[in-house]
């Protein structure tokens, strides 16, 4: 079974009270690469917009942002 890694951006939403357009400000990270992550939709993770994540919303955990789930094709 295949593996996919994935952001948990409505997760950290949710926990936060915040919405994504709030992580976008408090993280300057684009609007809209954090829907992409969010949704899926992109590719490949930029770790520096993990980084910025983490260090807007205290996180010490990149289990937290981060999963390892399994898709099935």
């Amino acid at each position: 079974m295949a593996k996919k890694v994935v952001v948990k951006i409505p997760e950290l939403l949710k926990r936060h009270g915040i919405s994504l357009r709030e992580l976008s400000r408090l993280s300057d990270v684009r609007h809209a690469a954090l829907s992409e992550l969010s949704n899926g939709k992109r590719e490949n993770i930029n770790f520096s917009h993990i980084e910025k994540i983490a260090d807007a919303l205290s996180i010490s955990d990149i289990r937290e942002i981060i999963d390892l789930v399994e898709v099935t094709d």
